[in-house]
């Protein structure tokens, strides 16, 4: 259709519509391309898009296509770590997947620098880039129970939080994180740890079927049965394979009623708290999820070390399983109750830790030693913005064999999360210095790491951490991305 009648047409039916503020932002974004844009491809190389290429995109999207200077560029680029501040030559936010097909084989043909959007959670800001070409899947969300199937269908640039609505108006629900404004994508392919795991087994190990935008531009759909090596590689794997723009998860039924809360206690309790935590977590049962957290504020002197629950079983057996947490140490505050599971699901969003400027470390760990906690309260300095965590694993996490999905790490009791923060305004390298001398000394008894948390790892470094897996994920990677256009992950590099 020609560009001046699909104008036309496109304001008549605005004006019918009463000129939604979705409609008026799009056609704000359909004027001419003025001029080369320089981007850069994902080997590094310097190019140019011509004026000609871009509108020929722009008219192909019935989402937007986003360029320096428009009208929500600035948004869309950012992530969620605020030091992160990279420029994409473009932006796409696809409306559905023919948009995500589009904007691959456009970023194909041109051996595009590629990142893929979907919550911006990447601490190492992998869903951004400079100079490449940003998909940005803000504008796919939503979720659509099928009860006959028992099964939610999400779309791939939804949040947790959709899927946790739609799921528990129907009195089920599926492991999906700790935090609501979590990017399904991100989480799922990589793994997803969630107060439901220990009960349900990770978010990829609820996934169904996937439907897969490959690098050659073509739309796949995979299950057990169809495509299946791809269906494997997908839950582990990361975004190595492609853009997933849907994902059908199995939901269990669940009673929207769990007993959840957090016990805190001073930063002198610390040594307690973690022997506590180092016996109980790997002996307490399925339905309790329980994590360890220590935080400090930048410049302060001062911390606090606590224990977050979420118990989704028989509530006849709550008392029994939750009593022993109180008495980990002398505790200050106790709001262990009875919530809604979407309101603990959310009760995280406002202390999200990457709302700063952060430097991460983490790995899993098989057991807690006495070792252990003595590095972590020894190496313990609040002025450096901490933030520690134990995230639980085990449970039916770990009943699952470690070649069944491309996630091998089926050995944890926990997840080990060392982080130090800072003022935007301040220099990070006093506490990065410091991150990574307390990291040394407890990095010894971590084995593997959790692969969404991926930074600036050597590839020989990624390679290992997927272990027995990884050879099988290279064949995966060399059928569908040989040219390794999504490399902005834990890249799996093509030998040829």
């Amino acid at each position: 259709m020609k560009r001046r009648q699909f104008i036309y047409n496109t304001s008549a039916a605005t004006l019918g519509a009463g000129l939604s503020s979705n409609i008026l932002a799009a056609l704000e974004t359909m004027s001419q391309v003025n001029g080369e844009i320089h981007a850069v491809t994902g080997k590094g190389a310097d190019i140019s898009l011509l004026p000609s290429e871009l509108e020929e995109l722009k008219q192909s999207l019935r989402g937007r296509l986003l360029l320096s200077g428009n009208d929500g560029y600035d948004q869309a680029r950012r992530v969620l770590n605020p030091t992160i501040d990279r420029h994409p030559a473009l932006i796409v936010q696809p409306s559905g997947a023919a948009d995500v097909r589009t904007a691959t084989s456009f970023a194909n043909a041109h051996e595009l620098l590629v990142a893929v959007k979907c919550g911006g959670h990447s601490p190492s800001g992998k869903s951004t880039c400079e100079g490449g070409m940003q998909i940005d899947l803000s504008q796919m969300r939503g979720a659509r129970v099928d009860l006959s199937a028992g099964t939610c269908h999400v779309a791939g640039g939804s949040h947790l939080r959709d899927l946790d609505h739609e799921s528990m108006a129907q009195g089920m629900a599926t492991t999906a994180g700790t935090v609501s404004h979590t990017g399904v994508g991100g989480l799922t392919t990589g793994g997803g740890f969630g107060r439901l795991a220990r009960r349900f087994g990770l978010a990829l190990d609820n996934v169904v079927s996937v439907d897969v935008v490959t690098a050659n531009g073509q739309l796949v759909h995979a299950n057990a049965e169809e495509n299946p090596d791809l269906y494997w590689g997908v839950r582990g794997g990361g975004g190595n394979f492609g853009v997933v723009t849907n994902f059908e998860f199995k939901l269990h039924p669940m009673s929207r009623k769990v007993i959840a809360g957090n016990v805190m206690f001073p930063l002198s309790e610390m040594r307690n708290v973690l022997g506590f935590y180092s016996e109980y977590a790997a002996s307490c049962p399925d339905e309790l999820y329980l994590d360890f957290i220590g935080l400090s504020e930048p410049g302060s002197s001062e911390g606090i070390v606590g224990l977050h629950a979420c118990y989704s079983g028989p509530v006849e057996k709550a008392d029994a399983v939750l009593a022993p947490i109180a008495k980990a140490g002398k505790p200050i505050q106790n709001t262990i109750a009875s919530v809604d599971y979407t309101a603990i699901q959310q009760a995280f969003d406002e202390n999200e830790p990457r709302v700063t400027g952060q430097y991460m470390k983490g790995g899993f760990v098989e057991k807690i030693p006495a070792g252990l906690i003595d590095e972590m309260v020894a190496g313990f300095k609040p002025e450096f913005g901490l933030f520690l965590l134990f995230q639980h694993s085990g449970g039916a996490i770990n009943r699952i064999a470690a070649d069944a999905t491309a996630f091998p790490h089926r050995y944890a009791v926990a997840n080990l999360v060392c982080a130090a923060s800072w003022p935007v305004a301040e220099s990070r390298e006093s506490y990065v210095a410091y991150l990574r001398k307390y990291w040394s000394a407890m990095e010894k008894y971590t084995y593997g790491w959790y692969t969404n948390e991926v930074a600036d790892e050597k590839p020989a470094v990624v390679n290992r951490n997927y272990q027995g897996n990884y050879e099988r994920l290279l064949k995966v990677k060399e059928q569908y991305d040989p040219g390794n256009l999504f490399r902005l992950n834990a890249n799996i590099r093509p030998t040829a």
